[in-house]
């Protein structure tokens, strides 16, 4: 980064303040590094405002009764003959990716798992506090450098980087929705985005672009063509800054909200100088469903479990998603399977590991070109399904012209029914993950499953929608209102109780951050309670980490 650097200013300005500190700062925030962030916030933080205004907009029109649809206006753009910038030779091959958070044990870890590619998390599975921004920006720094070491505190085990190992980084900053508030311009924080991935970028662009790595990222929660215009702008600008031939930083965007589903198109046109492919985003993508729809009766879909890639509104999505990228030359990446080894019950563990073969041969039979894991031991799984339905390294030439989705195919509802289980375990899952996120895990591992802010947001959008449909249904109030599947109302009361049973529910168990539990239980109680579904859960949470 040397030569990168000295074309920029040496200080940062005076109106910049970082109001933090942490083990390893002076290392990763230099005053040449505090600069160019401070030069990316003055460029593009009106833009990223102003999308987010869009957002607000486009939501109270849901809210009102629209549907989501697809643009009149770039009609052009879905109907042309393009195709997106070729793919380097380093994201040719993508059958198999793990993705997970930033500190450096899972790094190295990542790295080393014999995976195609890992994403390095610093946005779901990251809990955004200074200390893990500052660590994870350091672990990555040293992986790129290739002398990455982790000593285990109390067990002295080491780890440190193969040599050997072949597998790509793909770094995912926050989403545009995001501030990090521990940096300020002239009183404003700068976004989570513009620091996760310029910091990135300015320590390790060089060095990766020598070996023919990139950088490449993934982007998360875009919700229109404007906010991928936006990032277009911004990484145009940072590989200017930086010396870097235009269109060396690649980008694979994650479809994750309702929105984008009818802007595929449009996103990768939008990117398509710098754009590999689109990935299915499920968990996020059925919580933006949910978000999207918090106002309709209509469109309440059932418990977390009963919403399988198999449901059709799902269905229709993936596979819109393979026929687009695949029509402009873009990788389609399939989804996350989160779930974990379970130790100690050999049937229960083949049994789980069976549903994630089941789920992955539907990925490669439907033409996706990779897939994701959230754990080591799922990788065998998964590359063994795509080696054995995908000879080559992806399936673009599987063009899925007999897909035709429209817009109702999209926004179909479920159907299924609300267990109490299903009930009392969407609680569980949000008050536990709550907690560890507030003591600073993002990644929280809960009855077998990779618990990340995804999910914990399906549960919690679930409860809040249950919960206000249950109550106020019909147009003045009229019933049925919601109900379990064994008659019980769906009201405050179910819910209070649900809260003051978990503890009992949880006692003797092994739960992560239980010094939190009472402020997690606080935390979703009054978000679930409010009147307007809070747009995500960690807003209102950040406040209150370090």
């Amino acid at each position: 980064m040397a030569d990168a650097a000295r074309t920029l200013p040496t200080e940062p300005a005076s109106g910049l303040v970082v109001a933090a500190d942490a083990a390893g700062q002076q290392e990763v925030l230099t005053p040449a590094a505090l600069a160019f962030l401070e030069g990316l916030h003055r460029r593009f933080d009106p833009v990223r405002q102003a999308r987010l205004a869009d957002r607000r907009a486009r939501q109270a029109r849901f809210d009102a009764g629209e549907l989501p649809d697809f643009r009149a206006d770039t009609r052009a753009i879905r109907e042309g003959d393009w195709t997106v910038a070729p793919v380097p030779a380093a994201l040719q091959d993508r059958r198999v990716e793990i993705t997970g958070p930033v500190d450096p044990k899972m790094v190295i870890n990542a790295l080393n798992s014999g995976a195609n590619c890992y994403m390095a998390d610093f946005e779901d599975s990251t809990s955004p506090t200074w200390a893990n921004q500052i660590t994870g920006q350091q672990a990555l720094i040293r992986a790129v450098a290739g002398d990455l070491e982790w000593t285990a505190p109390g067990t002295g085990r080491q780890y440190r980087l193969d040599p050997a190992a072949n597998t790509v980084l793909i770094v995912r900053p926050r989403g545009w929705h995001l501030d990090e508030k521990h940096v300020q311009v002239d009183g404003q924080r700068l976004s989570g985005s513009l620091f996760d991935l310029g910091l990135f970028a300015f320590h390790n662009a060089a060095a990766l672009h020598a070996r023919g790595r990139g950088p490449y990222f993934y982007l998360p929660k875009l919700q229109s063509m404007e906010e991928a215009a936006l990032w277009d702008a911004v990484l145009g600008h940072i590989e200017t800054t930086l010396g870097l031939p235009v269109g060396t930083m690649k980008v694979t965007v994650l479809i994750e909200t309702l929105p984008a589903a009818f802007e595929m198109d449009e996103i990768l046109h939008a990117l398509r100088g710098r754009i590999a492919g689109l990935n299915c985003g499920r968990w996020d993508y059925i919580f933006s469903y949910l978000k999207t729809f918090r106002r309709h009766r209509d469109r309440v879909l059932p418990e977390r479990g009963q919403v399988g890639m198999t449901q059709p509104f799902l269905k229709a999505y993936s596979e819109l998603l393979i026929r687009t990228c695949h029509r402009r030359g873009a990788h389609a990446m399939g989804g996350m399977a989160a779930q974990i080894p379970i130790a100690g019950d050999p049937v229960a563990n083949n049994e789980a590991l069976e549903r994630v073969r089941r789920d992955k041969v539907r990925e490669a039979e439907a033409g996706h070109d990779g897939t994701w894991v959230a754990h080591p031991a799922l990788i065998p799984v998964a590359r063994e399904v795509f080696d054995a339905r995908m000879p080559g390294p992806n399936q673009l030439q599987r063009r899925r012209d007999d897909v035709a989705v429209d817009r109702d195919a999209l926004l179909r509802p479920s159907i299924g029914t609300i267990t109490r289980k299903g009930f009392d375990d969407n609680v569980e899952v949000c008050v536990r993950y709550l907690a560890a996120w507030l003591d600073g895990n993002g990644c929280v591992p809960i009855h077998w499953l990779m618990e990340d802010a995804a999910t914990a947001e399906i549960a919690r959008a679930q409860l809040w929608q249950w919960l206000h449909w249950g109550e106020r249904c019909g147009d003045h109030g009229e019933r049925p209102c919601l109900h379990l599947d064994d008659g019980t109302p769906i009201d405050g009361s179910l819910f209070d109780r649900a809260l003051l049973g978990l503890p009992a529910r949880l006692a003797g168990q092994n739960v992560a951050a239980a010094g939190r539990i009472a402020e997690a239980i606080e935390l979703l109680d009054r978000l679930t309670h409010a009147d307007d579904m809070p747009e995500f859960l960690t807003l209102a949470a950040y406040e209150r980490l370090a």
